[in-house]
């Protein structure tokens, strides 16, 4: 899968905002998984149905260790954005078919509230048997983003309601290994 389909509709931000009261509903917590999503190669996506969380490498079969990171004093992965998430009921909006959301870029689907007050950094989400810990730094849109999404898009998830509501979701790294499935529900175990 590519980075854009061309042919792709980006919302309006007539139907962004449109969208926002159902985005607020998603649980505080339980959330499902949707979507498992690895990324072997740059730009490159495979969903999956199951996989292995990983301390060391984060979603097993997925490029993050091998990708550098201009936030390292090596220029090495980046710990604090081991595996990414993101809200499907957000994604879905912003998508407008299930068939696009890999091009997000998220390992992670969840129905669940990512903002700060409820996700606070810290905190903690059991997933399958795997336990991942939200961190600190902000998961932020990028030219990627508006391509694959549109500007409307970019500029919707970085007004100061988007960044609090992290609407382009959050970074997280793995703290106890483990399997996770789609359909699994997330549950915060605290911080």
């Amino acid at each position: 899968m590519g980075d854009s389909d061309g042919a792709a509709r980006h919302p309006t931000m007539e139907e962004l905002d449109a969208g926002l009261d159902h985005f607020r509903e998603s649980p505080a917590d339980g959330g499902a998984l949707r979507m498992i999503v690895r990324r072997p190669e740059v730009d490159a996506r495979e969903v999956i149905a199951e996989g292995e969380l990983d301390g060391a490498v984060g979603l097993v079969g997925d490029s993050w260790k091998d990708r550098g990171s201009t936030v390292t004093p090596t220029g090495g992965p980046n710990l604090a954005a081991q595996v990414t998430i993101i809200n499907s009921r957000l994604l879905a909006l912003l998508a407008q078919s299930e068939e696009r959301w890999p091009l997000a870029g998220d390992q992670l689907v969840i129905d669940i509230d990512m903002s700060e007050d409820n996700l606070p950094a810290g905190a903690r989400l059991s997933i399958g048997s795997a336990v991942i810990e939200i961190s600190k730094e902000p998961h932020t849109g990028c030219r990627k983003f508006a391509d694959r999404f549109g500007q409307d898009a970019l500029r919707f998830i970085s007004t100061p309601m988007g960044r609090q509501m992290r609407m382009r979701g959050i970074n997280t790294r793995v703290v106890q290994s483990g399997t996770i499935r789609v359909g699994d529900v997330a549950t915060k175990i605290g911080a």
